[in-house]
């Protein structure tokens, strides 16, 4: 475990995606084809038709986007929150970039997520090239050595090597009993919520919160006191 870890210098983040476009007849024809080819794999025993699993398109980039990145960080024992989000998947993603190369774009600093190495890090990296956008370095790992890439990812540390199951962020709160607000949403509603609702708030709120039990649960594996309320700030 990162005993010696500075958490001044760790950026915890969480994202929150969903299907390019709201429903399977919206896509372009060719797109529906690739679709087509992509889901065989996910029917069960082709009951499923891939309009009906398109519900599921937004967890891969090339048929996702990103409606909302929400970091967090600590500075002065508090824990700052910022988010960026919106209709405008280049807007905020350039937003996002510019957060990271002005400053966490030195050696000593880390990003941190759940899941992260297999999610987060690679499908913002993904759609950062979809839409033309330079990838800041701490993002980048190509060419470089495992101890060289600068991503934590609490759910790998659970791990310790076993990588026979996924572990989801909601269960080690509870295992660890730290408190999560008890939010009516879950990461299977957020298409339907974006879409039919167009409650991004709603969203932003459910994202935030996701960030701050990420730096909760790495403040418990290290030990170390976890975040009040009273010293959560967004900004």
């Amino acid at each position: 475990m990162l005993y010696n870890l500075n958490l001044d210098k760790v950026l915890f983040l969480d994202i929150e995606t969903v299907p390019m476009v709201e429903s399977y007849d919206e896509l372009p024809e060719n797109f529906q084809h690739l679709w087509d080819r992509k889901v065989e794999y996910l029917r069960k025993e082709g009951n499923e038709t891939p309009d009906q699993l398109f519900q599921r398109a937004g967890i891969y980039a090339e048929f996702g986007k990103i409606i909302c990145i929400s970091v967090g960080y600590i500075l002065n024992r508090e824990f700052r929150l910022k988010s960026f989000y919106g209709d405008d998947e280049n807007v905020l993603l350039k937003e996002f970039c510019e957060l990271l190369n002005r400053y966490y774009n030195s050696r000593d600093h880390l990003l941190c997520a759940h899941n992260g190495k297999e999610f987060d890090y690679p499908y913002i990296a993904r759609r950062l090239l979809i839409n033309g956008i330079h990838i800041p370095d701490i993002l980048n790992i190509a060419g470089k050595k495992p101890w060289e890439v600068a991503h934590l990812d609490t759910m790998e540390l659970w791990k310790f090597g076993d990588y026979k199951s996924y572990t989801s962020l909601n269960l080690l709160a509870a295992v660890f009993g730290i408190d999560t607000p008890k939010d009516d949403i879950d990461g299977s509603m957020v298409a339907e919520v974006f879409y039919k609702e167009k409650n991004i708030e709603r969203i932003v709120r459910y994202c935030q919160r996701d960030t701050l039990t990420v730096a909760q649960l790495m403040l418990t594996y290290l030990g170390k006191p976890r975040i009040k309320d009273e010293d959560i700030i967004n900004v």
